[in-house]
């Protein structure tokens, strides 16, 4: 029992050094050959786990030709478009300029319900708001809605503003994480500040955020003591040097 749990462990780093060899992906995003990949291994892999009897190698080595293969094969999609065709396929167009082509869809073995049920998931229910819907290698459906059913947006009204940037955890759990704080250029003078001036000590945080304006929010641990217990945010926009 003890070997299969140390085999298990071994061969399960190896696939997890496999994957991230292979790129980050979800299941939902795999390309034909990198699902296949992805079968192939996981089926070797349970070899060596199942049957004792059988070397590390047999699993170990199959497994690391697949994942040079796929790297290989990947290099060299990027580089011909035509064998990138050949191995992952093309966008299909299934609606275009508001049309509904029938002949595309029974290509892809496409049913009503699968086109209805994609258009859902893009929260799309009307299929006369959609002037293009393309289907991507992945399987998945992208929607270009028509002018009069798209969201309002901030160009379409000519509307000027500053662009946001992301808030990054700059406290989790009562440690700083100075990495955050350096990539928007605060220091950790910036956050004394902003502690003392809250009330706080960065033991007492479970979770601050703070984004490149200065802007920051404060969730303090469940079980302190201090009276001030709510969440708190507020702006400091000054970087001391």
């Amino acid at each position: 029992m003890i070997l299969v749990i140390i085999r298990a462990f071994l061969l399960y780093l190896l696939i997890i050094l496999a994957l991230r060899l292979m790129g980050k992906r979800q299941i939902g995003e795999l390309q034909p050959s990198e699902l296949v990949i992805t079968i192939l291994i996981s089926n070797i892999a349970s070899l060596p786990i199942e049957d004792v009897h059988i070397p590390m190698s047999a699993g170990v080595f199959p497994i690391l030709s697949l994942v040079f293969f796929e790297v290989a094969i990947s290099i060299i999609t990027l580089r011909y478009k035509r064998i990138r065709r050949l191995v992952s396929g093309s966008p299909m167009i299934l609606i275009r300029d508001g049309e509904l082509d029938q002949k595309q869809m029974r290509r892809l073995r496409f049913s009503v319900d699968d086109l209805m049920a994609a258009l859902r998931e893009k929260n799309v229910f009307n299929l006369e708001d959609v002037n293009y819907a393309i289907v991507e290698t992945t399987g998945k459906v992208n929607v270009l809605l028509k002018h009069s059913a798209q969201t309002v947006t901030a160009q379409m009204v000519h509307l000027t503003g500053e662009e946001e940037t992301p808030a990054v955890v700059v406290i989790s759990d009562g440690v700083v994480v100075t990495s955050a704080l350096s990539a928007y250029r605060f220091d950790r003078k910036w956050l004394d500040r902003i502690l003392r001036k809250e009330g706080w000590d960065a033991t007492d945080i479970f979770l601050m955020t703070a984004d490149k304006q200065g802007q920051y929010h404060i969730i303090p641990r469940d079980n302190c003591k201090q009276k001030k217990a709510a969440p708190v945010s507020g702006s400091c926009e000054e970087k001391e040097r």
